[in-house]
């Protein structure tokens, strides 16, 4: 029976994979097992950060240094660029072995790599359709039939940059924006769709291409997506329970409805068994391995009836001071800030909200 281990792990830098690599050696981890590596690392989010690139690079010789070339590219690699405020850079180890005994329903884990995404395709239609069919691969990877037992699907979505943009309009295709930034958010927000529908949270045949990126009544519970320069295709990770996996390890999600809606996130956290009025204590947040979330500025400029400058700030982009903010509250709740929190909600959650997931080791 399958038995999923999370490692959190402290970075000093982007490419600082001396912690994976004292694991392995140690025999925490089995190269061989894993699945997938989620990052925070240092750099602006936005898409000249290059740390994503070097976060990436450094696992993949890491990887490649236990495994044949194949099979250490199979591996998601997925880094989230941008560590606002006090969130600390890390990464997030998903391995998958094997045993018998433990606790079940357990967590399980499913990934799933798309083909190229034509650049033309990119915010459009037919990004959400990849993206859906990519998270149903995805599901059968962990063995999880039912949609209902997902609890969070990781995204990383490609973005356009002038080259890329070129080489479309060459073919005599067109991009769906020529505004490089805007691709990333047109990006995250056709990957949130394409998984709404493939959780069954959204009917595929009621989205229209208008209402990518612009129609904030659609939204996942149970996605995040992430753009970057590193890749050309969709790296997803699935996360959610079953009971053909065993383990101690348990996940839950919550939707906050703003940046400081931190109330949902406690009450997962009391779902599996980590229930505190205040801030999780030493002991409780030993127990928490990992916590995922969404950040988003709202679009109408408001946070429960007072205004924001997120949006008006011409230094700082607002999806680095969304992530900032919503680091802050979680880490208020929690007792620290090694938090995996990506910017831009396009679709995930509703609008200035975001998803996220607890994941807790029961034993």
């Amino acid at each position: 029976m399958p038995i999923a281990k999370v490692h959190r792990i402290s970075a000093s830098s982007p490419n600082d994979v001396s912690g994976l690599e004292a694991a392995i050696a140690s025999g925490r981890i089995d190269p061989k097992g894993v699945i997938a590596v989620l990052g925070k690392t240092e750099g602006n989010g936005l898409v000249n950060d290059f740390s994503r690139g070097l976060a990436t690079t450094a696992l993949t010789l890491l990887f490649e240094r236990h495994l044949p070339q194949a099979e250490a590219a199979q591996i998601c690699l997925v880094m989230s660029g941008g560590t606002e405020g006090g969130m600390a850079p890390h990464w997030i180890v998903f391995e998958r072995g094997k045993g018998e005994g433990g606790r079940s329903p357990a967590l399980a884990i499913g990934r799933a790599h798309t083909l190229q995404l034509p650049y033309e395709q990119l915010g459009r239609l037919g990004e959400v359709d990849q993206v859906a069919a990519g998270v149903r691969a995805a599901m059968e990877d962990a063995g999880i039939a039912d949609p209902a037992d997902v609890h969070f699907v990781q995204i990383k979505c490609p973005l356009l940059t002038a080259q890329r943009i070129a080489e479309a309009e060459a073919r005599g295709a067109a991009v769906a924006t020529r505004d490089t930034l805007k691709s990333m958010s047109l990006s995250r927000a056709a990957s949130a769709l394409g998984a709404a529908v493939a959780l069954g949270e959204i009917d595929r045949a009621a989205i229209t291409e208008a209402q990518i990126g612009s129609d904030w009544s659609l939204w996942s519970g149970r996605a995040s997506t992430s753009a970057g320069i590193e890749l050309v295709n969709h790296e997803i990770v699935v996360l959610g329970m079953s009971k053909d996996w065993s383990g101690p390890l348990a996940i839950d999600h919550a939707v906050m409805r703003d940046g400081i809606d931190i109330e949902p996130v406690r009450a997962a956290l009391q779902r599996l068994g980590l229930g505190a009025a205040g801030q999780l204590d030493p002991a409780q947040r030993n127990k928490m391995v990992a916590l995922l979330a969404k950040a988003e500025a709202s679009h109408d400029g408001r946070l429960r009836g007072h205004r924001h400058t997120m949006l008006d700030d011409s230094d700082i982009a607002s999806t680095r001071h969304a992530r900032g903010f919503v680091c802050g509250a979680l880490a208020g709740l929690v007792g620290h800030a090694e938090i995996y929190v990506s910017g831009g909600a396009e679709h995930q959650g509703p609008d200035g909200g975001g998803p996220v997931a607890v994941i807790v080791d029961r034993g």
